[in-house]
């Protein structure tokens, strides 16, 4: 009886959900990230505090 129990939780491949395929398309992944960008940039002090940091990255970069 209790071979019979463990056998019925055992998951398959064929079973489960199919694994996802490929990789997104470019517009679609812009317009996920986009809404939460914006987010960030209002709540971190706006486009200067974006470019005062991505200047200073780039300066450490060696660029």
């Amino acid at each position: 009886m209790a071979d019979t129990a463990a056998r019925n939780y055992v998951r398959t491949r064929a079973h489960s959900a199919p694994a996802p395929s490929g990789r997104r398309h470019p517009l679609v992944a812009t317009a996920m990230v986009l809404p939460l960008a914006a987010l960030l940039v209002v709540a971190f002090g706006g486009w200067e505090a974006v470019v005062t940091h991505a200047s200073s990255v780039g300066v450490m970069l060696g660029r």
